[in-house]
C-alpha cells in the first residue's frame, strides 16, 4: 500500500484480488501524480472507505467473498462522496449495469487502455466535484422522489435535449451509462419514450 500523501483529493483507491491488475493501475496512476491505496478484497476496502473518502475508487465487479455489487450496497454508493469506476469484462455489461443501479458513476471495460482509464477518472473526479457544488433542488414533478441523485442530473439533461454523448460529456460518465440511467428512469415514471419523459417532467 502506498502512503505517499495524505491529500484525499489525489488518492485513488483500487480493489481488486488480482496483484496485476492492482499493479498495472497503481502504475499508471502513480506516474499521473496521484497517491494509490490499494485493497485485495471487499471488506478491508469497505472500512477504509468508510473513514476516508479518496478522489475516487476502481473497483472490480468479480472479486470472492465480498463482490463488487455487495461493496456498492454496503457504501450506499449513490451517496458516495468519490466517483466508483466498476472495472468489468466485455461480457459482464449486464453486471455492469447492475452496477450502475447500485449506485456505480460508470464503468470500464477490459482491456484497459491507460491513457483512457486517466481520462476517465480525471473527469469522473471533476464532475463530482462540481455536483459537490451545486445544490440538489428536488425537482417538483410527479414521481421525482423515485429518482436518485444521478438519475435527477441525466434526466436533467435529457428534457434539456441532450443526447446519450452530450449528457455523459457533461457529466463525466459514458453514453452506455447514460442509456442505462434513462431506461431507469423511463421505468420509474412509467413513460414510453423520450416526448413521454419531457411532458411528464413539464407536467403538460
Amino acid at each position: 500500500m502506498s502512503t505517499v500523501s495524505t491529500d484525499a483529493s489525489q488518492t485513488i483507491y483500487i480493489v481488486d484480488d488480482d496483484p496485476a491488475v492492482r499493479d498495472a493501475l497503481s502504475v499508471v496512476f502513480e506516474m499521473e501524480g496521484f497517491t494509490v491505496v490499494s485493497f485485495a478484497d471487499g471488506d478491508s476496502f469497505v472500512e477504509a472507505a468508510q473513514t476516508r473518502i479518496p478522489a475516487c475508487v476502481i473497483l472490480d465487479v468479480h472479486m470472492p467473498g465480498r463482490s463488487g455489487i455487495d461493496v456498492l450496497k454496503a457504501l450506499s454508493a449513490d451517496n458516495y462522496a468519490a466517483p466508483i469506476f466498476i472495472i468489468s469484462g466485455q461480457g459482464d455489461i449486464p453486471m455492469a449495469v447492475d452496477a450502475i443501479r447500485n449506485g456505480a458513476f460508470d464503468f470500464i471495460e477490459k482491456p484497459f487502455n491507460a491513457d483512457t482509464v486517466v481520462e476517465r477518472v480525471r473527469e469522473g473526479i471533476a464532475a463530482m466535484s462540481n455536483r459537490a457544488g451545486s445544490v440538489d433542488d428536488h425537482p417538483d414533478f410527479q414521481g421525482a422522489d423515485l429518482l436518485t441523485r444521478r438519475e435527477r442530473e441525466v434526466l436533467g439533461k435529457i428534457t434539456a435535449g441532450a443526447s446519450n454523448k452530450e449528457a455523459g460529456r457533461d457529466l463525466g460518465i459514458s453514453p452506455r451509462t447514460v442509456e442505462v440511467h434513462r431506461a431507469r428512469i423511463m421505468e420509474k415514471l412509467g413513460a414510453k419514450n423520450a416526448a413521454d419523459l419531457v411532458r411528464i417532467v413539464l407536467g403538460h
